[in-house]
């Protein structure tokens, strides 16, 4: 198994605990696929939540031009990766 390959599996499962446990996601609609906005349905309060915890899990700092691209849960493990990966 590749280090990408890990990392990436890395990022999906803890990504799928927090939002399952912070924010009571059903880690099942965590898919690759999935509209991560629709399928979060957070406010503007949740989303600065989500910030801290990603900076706390991945230690990226993250702004609203990140989410700006994201689209689906895939659009955001690639963004993590690529972060992770350069730091």
């Amino acid at each position: 198994m590749s280090t990408t390959t890990s990392l990436r599996q890395d990022i999906e499962s803890k990504t799928k605990a927090f939002l399952s446990e912070e924010f009571e996601v059903d880690a099942e609609l965590v898919r690759p696929e999935a509209p991560m906005k629709e399928t979060l349905d957070l406010d503007s309060l949740d989303y600065v939540d989500l910030v801290v915890i990603i900076e706390e899990h991945f230690g990226v700092k993250l702004t609203a031009d990140d989410f700006a691209k994201v689209r689906t849960f895939e659009d955001f493990f690639d963004h993590i990766e690529q972060r992770v990966a350069k730091s």
